[in-house]
């Protein structure tokens, strides 16, 4: 590399440790770059994935087990993974200066592999009640509530998905959604529909959830009351785009925009996984997207020597 003034501790610095960004880390270990992975929740939403049937060589594997194969591959490389969430990014002459909410790193190349964040719907007794009874994550909270009634929010996959979960320790759960039919995968929705655990009601919003101490009762828009146990939220996910607007990334919708290397308009700052502005939004293409990432940023660096 060039001589430079200040000193810099990584040639790469990916930010987020979903699907993206620890393939990153391996592609950028196979290059031999100096790497540093960071984020808050490793696997991001994908951890939280009850079960993922299209991934290749994996019939079906729970999406714990493959961030965790994927955890392992990228620390027996010699890749450190931070639990570290970056407050601010300064562009600086030979690079990049980041600071998180533990220390300040310097890096000559970023990819910002943010992954998506969980929606939240905004309702009165939805903050108030996480973790008594209100829940984002299914495989992290579904057994708290055997023989219990609950209701999942959504007609989406992840809400599908989330209803068929539940549906193994609940009782009973109701899935409300706001629209008139479900818009999951095909073979999802016919799950969801032969099982007797599961009824959806369609046309409606909780407009309230209530309880003293916990959830014990949800209110809708038609004016019923219902009483509840939990409540899970799949109201959908949306793009952590702070960073970017404050690098001045071109956005679409929230998203990224890259180009077919990973770049983003700003030299040395590539971007990979459900952030970007690509169309298929999986674990899969996800991993492509990191891996094309890393190989650009190592192509850039090695016309900077």
């Amino acid at each position: 590399m060039k001589n430079c003034e200040m000193k810099v501790d990584y040639d790469l610095i990916i930010i987020g440790s979903g699907p993206a960004g620890l393939t990153a880390g391996v592609y950028a270990a196979r290059h031999h770059l100096k790497t540093l992975v960071m984020g808050k929740l490793v696997g991001g939403i994908a951890s939280e994935a009850h079960k993922i049937c299209n991934f290749p060589t994996y019939h079906e594997i729970s999406g714990k087990e493959l961030i965790e194969k994927m955890e392992e591959q990228v620390n027996k490389l010699g890749i450190k993974i931070e639990n570290e969430e970056v407050i601010e990014i300064k562009k600086e002459k030979q690079g990049f200066l980041i600071k998180t909410d533990k220390k300040e790193h310097n890096a000559r190349k970023i990819i910002l592999a943010l992954g998506r964040e969980k929606r939240k719907i905004n309702i009165p007794g939805e903050k108030e009640f996480l973790g008594k009874g209100v829940s984002y994550c299914a495989v992290c909270d579904a057994p708290f509530f055997k023989d219990k009634e609950v209701v999942v929010i959504g007609g989406s996959n992840s809400a599908l998905t989330t209803s068929l979960l539940v549906s193994e320790f609940a009782k009973k759960v109701y899935i409300i959604l706001r629209g008139d039919r479900l818009k999951g995968v095909p073979a999802q929705i016919h799950l969801v529909e032969k099982n007797k655990k599961i009824q959806i009601i369609f046309n409606s919003n909780i407009i309230e959830i209530t309880g003293k101490n916990k959830v014990e009762k949800i209110k809708l828009d038609n004016g019923k009351e219902m009483n509840i146990n939990g409540v899970f939220i799949e109201a959908g996910t949306i793009p952590p785009s702070k960073l970017a607007e404050q690098l001045g990334i071109n956005l679409e919708d929230g998203h990224i925009i890259v180009n077919k290397k990973q770049e983003t308009n700003i030299k040395g700052i590539f971007a990979a996984g459900d952030i970007t502005n690509n169309f298929v939004k999986q674990v899969i293409t996800a991993a492509a997207e990191g891996a094309i990432a890393a190989i650009s940023a190592y192509e850039e660096l090695s016309k900077e020597k």
